[in-house]
């Protein structure tokens, strides 16, 4: 024993936090007040027909609802890898007769109580306890998970509706612009100063316009079809109203410290309890090499005859110690010793790629959010310019005064700017859905961390 001890080294955890944790995000704001993520962070957004859908899909999402089952099977299993820390008892009870051919009738009777106990001397037991309540753990912050990728979910499909809402309607106002300069040119046409190829260019361009509009209503159907499934209904039930983009608030959410992130992350933390759980499994692999030592006892009476069943003569009970010590198993308890520290060194790795990944899903977030909005500002500026010059060419044709091309390249050119300028606001709500999904969601106030109760 002395020897196994001292080949088998206690799992050192390595200072992680010193290593990974940068001291801020490179795309951080700089000199603003703090405004880390609520916890119904989605209210930022000033929508109460997205909060509702939220709030409904975090109750009837049936991904949800399955993370909760699973929990209850990692409870189910920690109590029952828990049980060998109590002793057991039992009740035999025996009643019998029985007659040989020639012989007489026989009888027995028994009433016993059957109890036993191991010493958990070396932890192995407690240990292994350790191990599963830490998977119950994981599997709480991993319903967390799923709460957090369905409620972004929700979002994005609540943010591709306006979006295609806002894209029919701007094709619908292209559409009704084209046809009011068609019906200009025709005018003109009929008064000898426009051709038939003009009226033709024209009639081509009305008919492109007009084939956007199917696209953009399939996405918008589609996407109250994905939206209805999120909410564990089905697509025909789901009415949403619906409305545009700009009705919707930017939030300006504060990443705050990137050591906070590891508190307020939950794949972060169930990635922390997979390692605290194969680290309890290592050492109750090492402390299978040591003897086991169990108690038993049994106590009761045993008679022939019914009516002396509990009599003092009929009384009997038994007391035994079980020291077992392994000597040689074919290398099973080494094997098995071997195979928790693979599964701790991969554990160990998945936790720190987690929080590598965490840093890198908030900073790629805050640029992406940064760049958008100036994307944004700029795509304004050329809507505003495009339009007045859409206004200036469509009076100077009622006027006859300009150029077809000029007409039909100014429509164009705002067309695919407002277009741009939309999806441009869309992207921008995105990052933000995005950059609260990397944040982990809704944190808890300061001397809270995420997960208080799991445990």
């Amino acid at each position: 024993m002395a020897m196994l001890t001292g080949c088998l080294p206690k799992t050192e955890r390595p200072d992680l936090v010193s290593l990974l944790v940068p001291p801020a995000y490179q795309a951080g704001p700089r000199n603003l007040p703090a405004a880390v993520p609520a916890l119904d962070w989605w209210r930022s957004f000033h929508s109460a027909e997205l909060t509702r859908f939220i709030e409904e899909a975090q109750t009837a999402n049936f991904d949800i609802g399955a993370a909760v089952g699973r929990i209850m099977q990692a409870d189910a299993q920690a109590k029952i890898t828990s049980a060998p820390l109590l002793p057991t008892l039992d009740f035999e009870g025996l009643g019998s007769r029985s007659k040989l051919p020639g012989g007489r009738d026989v009888g027995e009777y028994r009433a016993a109580l059957n109890a036993s106990y191991e010493i958990d001397f070396w932890g192995k037991n407690r240990f292994n306890s350790q191990a599963a309540q830490e998977s119950a753990v994981n599997t709480r912050f991993n319903k967390e998970v799923v709460v957090l990728s369905t409620t972004v979910s929700v979002g994005t499909a609540y943010l591709n509706i306006l979006v295609s809402q806002d894209r029919l309607r701007i094709a619908r106002q292209n559409l009704a612009a084209a046809s009011r300069i068609l019906t200009l040119i025709r005018q003109r046409a009929q008064q000898g100063t426009a051709s038939d190829l003009d009226v033709a260019q024209q009639e081509s361009l009305v008919e492109t316009v007009r084939a956007t509009i199917p696209a953009f209503e399939q996405t918008l159907r589609q996407n109250i079809a994905v939206l209805a499934v999120l909410m564990g209904r089905a697509p025909e039930d789901l009415l949403v109203k619906g409305g545009s983009l700009y009705n919707l608030t930017i939030p300006r959410v504060s990443p705050g410290l990137p050591s906070q992130l590891l508190l307020q992350r939950p794949d972060i933390r169930a990635a922390e309890a997979n390692l605290a759980s194969a680290e309890a499994s290592i050492d109750a692999a090492r402390a299978a090499f040591f003897p086991t030592i169990s108690l038993t006892a049994t106590g009761g009476y045993d008679a022939t005859i019914f009516r002396l069943l509990l009599t003092p003569q009929t009384a009997f009970y038994n007391v035994a110690v079980n020291i077992t010590q392994p000597i040689f198993d074919g290398l099973r308890l080494e094997g098995n010793l071997e195979l928790q520290q693979g599964r701790q060194f991969e554990f160990l790795k998945n936790y720190c790629s987690s929080i590598l990944s965490g840093f890198r899903d908030v900073e790629v977030a805050l640029i992406a959010i940064d760049q958008e909005a100036k994307r944004e500002r700029v795509l304004a500026a050329a809507v505003a310019s495009s339009r007045r010059a859409f206004n200036l060419s469509e009076t100077r044709l009622r006027e006859g005064v300009t150029d077809l091309v000029v007409v039909t390249q100014t429509q164009q050119t705002l067309f695919t700017n407002e277009d741009a300028l939309v999806l441009s606001r869309f992207a921008r709500l995105q990052d933000v859905l995005s950059l609260y999904q990397a944040l982990g969601g809704g944190w808890f106030p300061p001397g809270v961390p995420l997960g208080t109760g799991l445990r």
